[in-house]
């Protein structure tokens, strides 16, 4: 079986706090690629819930945080209706993701 691996690197001040973060997924050409906010989710099987990771540096402006979000919530939307097949769910959480970015204030 062919393994494959994608690495989060996070360097952390002396409270712990990201200063830094890097990510590489060598099969997909990515090595040590500097990024500001990371959100990772993994599905407990045994326990049947969303394990998360959710890390940024205190140098992610809070504007780009804003469109991250939007971006996550419209994204999920359509890995949701790939999953599922259910294209008005999908078609909510993509109206949900637009509400969102004129709440955010990021769209008018």
């Amino acid at each position: 079986m062919k393994k494959s691996e994608i690495i989060i690197e996070v360097g952390l001040d002396e409270n712990n706090v990201p200063e830094s973060l890097h990510w590489s997924a060598k099969d997909g050409g990515v090595e040590r690629q500097e990024t500001k906010a990371a959100i990772l989710s993994v599905w407990d099987l045994e326990n049947k819930e969303a394990l998360r990771i959710d890390l940024w540096t205190k140098e992610m402006p809070m504007d780009d945080m804003k469109i991250f979000f939007h971006q996550m919530l419209a994204s999920m939307a359509s890995t949701y209706e790939r999953a599922t097949s259910e294209k008005d769910v999908a078609q909510k959480m993509r109206l949900f993701a637009e509400e969102f970015a004129v709440a955010s204030g990021i769209r008018d």
